[in-house]
């Protein structure tokens, strides 16, 4: 949808190996591949699976799963930056022909990806600086982080080399509607995400 198809040379692959070796060792961890770095993120708490829940529901209100789209969560793009690098968002929205965009090791080409998203966790600068930069070079439509650091929701558009050109960033108590790029009108209550993704307290 948005970039030439990805290309791939068969040669010798050192990080992926180690990338295997690591989730094999490590079972529930994320690894990831950005910038010819490996990237290794412990298994998500609840709150964060809570979140991740309350986002399904205004995607799938906007009917966006069934038809020219699909919600996928935890399915890995292959990235431009490097010949091994890829990286695995949260949630995403991708065309319904995703299937034809499979390039290798569970990886897809971005052509077929209209947004990413990521909760952040422990390692939430990750997804605040190294992941806008590959998901912008990768020329993503659409990154949204859900910041429950900084309790912050950012929709970040309009990719440009390794920047996004739009960056906004909403409190609590604003309602953001997401680009129509995506293929529906999605409205999402920033309040209630970012409670989600609290631990709960008595």
């Amino acid at each position: 949808m948005s970039a030439g198809a990805i290309e791939r040379s068969s040669g010798n692959r050192p990080l992926t190996a180690l990338a295997d070796e690591i989730m094999e060792s490590r079972p529930g961890y994320r690894v990831e591949i950005i910038g010819g770095q490996i990237l290794v993120t412990p298994s998500p708490d609840a709150p964060h699976a809570r979140a991740l829940d309350r986002l399904r529901a205004p995607f799938a209100e906007a009917n966006l799963a069934g038809g020219e789209t699909e919600v996928l969560q935890n399915v890995s793009i292959w990235l431009p930056d490097g010949p091994e690098d890829y990286a695995t968002p949260d949630l995403s929205v991708v065309d319904a022909d995703i299937d034809e965009h499979y390039v290798e090791n569970n990886c897809y080409d971005p052509v077929a990806f209209r947004l990413v998203l990521e909760v952040t966790s422990s390692n939430w600068k990750t997804d605040l600086q190294t992941k806008v930069t590959a998901y912008a070079n990768a020329n993503v439509a659409v990154y949204v982080i859900i910041d429950r650091k900084h309790q912050r929701v950012h929709v970040l558009t309009d990719p440009a080399q390794d920047e996004y050109a739009s960056h906004r960033i909403h409190a609590p108590g604003e309602l953001v509607t997401l680009p129509d790029s995506i293929g529906a009108k999605v409205t999402l209550d920033v309040t209630e995400i970012l409670a989600a993704g609290q631990p709960k307290r008595d």
